[in-house]
């Protein structure tokens, strides 16, 4: 298979010449056919659409992410969409767009294993290029990014591998919806529900309870936002909510007098509202988000067990697809 030039030449050469090729040298010539489409295909488009994306994110909510409590969350949500769309867009049509190609191979003599363990590689390489492009962006548009080191004694290195994890993770879904389903039309219809379970389910916008809270463990949203607020410091910010609230009413009168407004004039004139802030936030603490090594490795680990989770089952999918008489 090493020097065949065509799908044509496939066909004409005899099985028994294709069936004994081993993992390894599949493994590379499927890896280089990917990095080809990258360069010849166009693939290369899903790099500059990471930069977009994180600076229209930056520009919304970059100003108070990790700076406050609502900013952070609000920020950390945005940032694992931003993960889970590159993700999603990375992998979502590459293996069902093929599929009748992989059929033939496969009845050739194409190890299964060979092509998903390319695959990886190859969207871990994506993936790695839209993290290094998303915080660069992030960066260069401001964003606060914590100095404090949980993990790996570098506060942004910390951070690129949470990217990273959760851009995989997503991607690696992507790949395995990719491979159950019968075209691209198909793929770009299921794409839009799993995005919406990602984020409806994140456990960190919306507030959930019972067995709708439980589901949250399933997404990996949940474990990408967490990961970013405990990286944050979320419990250590100040909340602003109460302050900008007391601010819209200041100009309420009570017997000809406004006591917020002489509340607030009163505390700044004391230097007590900084405390005052810091005060809130201890009283809205989450122990979710706990900014400790152990919470940040849990959701490295359970991402970890997603992005292997996904690709079995995309080469279980694929596996038995001489069977699939679509």
């Amino acid at each position: 298979m090493g020097n065949l030039k065509s799908f044509e030449d496939i066909r004409n050469v005899p099985k028994e010449e294709l069936r004994y090729k081993g993992r390894l040298p599949q493994l590379g010539i499927y890896l280089g056919k990917m990095f080809r489409m990258f360069v010849f295909q166009s693939d290369w488009k899903v790099l500059p659409m990471a930069a977009v994306i994180a600076g229209l994110v930056c520009y919304v909510v970059g100003d108070n992410l990790f700076r406050n409590m609502e900013g952070t969350l609000l920020g950390t949500f945005a940032l694992s969409c931003i993960c889970i769309w590159n993700g999603f867009f990375n992998s979502i049509q590459v293996i069902c767009r093929e599929r009748p190609i992989i059929k033939r191979e496969h009845r050739s003599g194409l190890h299964i294993s060979s092509y998903i363990a390319a695959h990886m590689i190859y969207q871990a390489v994506l993936c790695l290029g839209q993290t290094i492009i998303t915080i660069v962006v992030c960066v260069g548009m401001h964003v606060a990014f914590p100095k404090v080191s949980l993990v790996t004694g570098n506060a942004m290195l910390d951070m690129v591998i949470t990217v990273f994890l959760t851009t995989y993770a997503a991607d690696m879904m992507s790949l395995m919806a990719s491979a159950f389903v019968r075209s691209t039309t198909m793929a770009m219809t299921v794409m839009p529900f799993l995005m919406i379970f990602q984020l409806v389910f994140s456990g960190g916008f919306f507030q959930l309870q019972g067995n709708a809270e439980k589901l949250t463990n399933l997404t990996v949203a949940k474990w990408g936002l967490t990961a970013f607020c405990a990286q944050g410091m979320y419990n250590d910010l100040p909340m602003v909510s109460l302050w900008k609230t007391m601010d819209k009413m200041k100009e309420v009168e009570v017997e000809g007098q406004q006591p917020i407004k002489m509340a607030m004039e009163l505390i700044e004139a004391q230097g007590g509202k900084d405390e005052l802030l810091l005060r809130c936030g201890q009283y809205n603490q989450n122990p979710k988000y706990e900014s400790s090594a152990e919470n940040v490795e849990v959701c490295w680990m359970r991402l970890i067990f997603y992005i292997l989770l996904y690709a079995f089952l995309a080469l279980g999918a694929l596996e038995y697809i001489d069977r699939d008489k679509r």
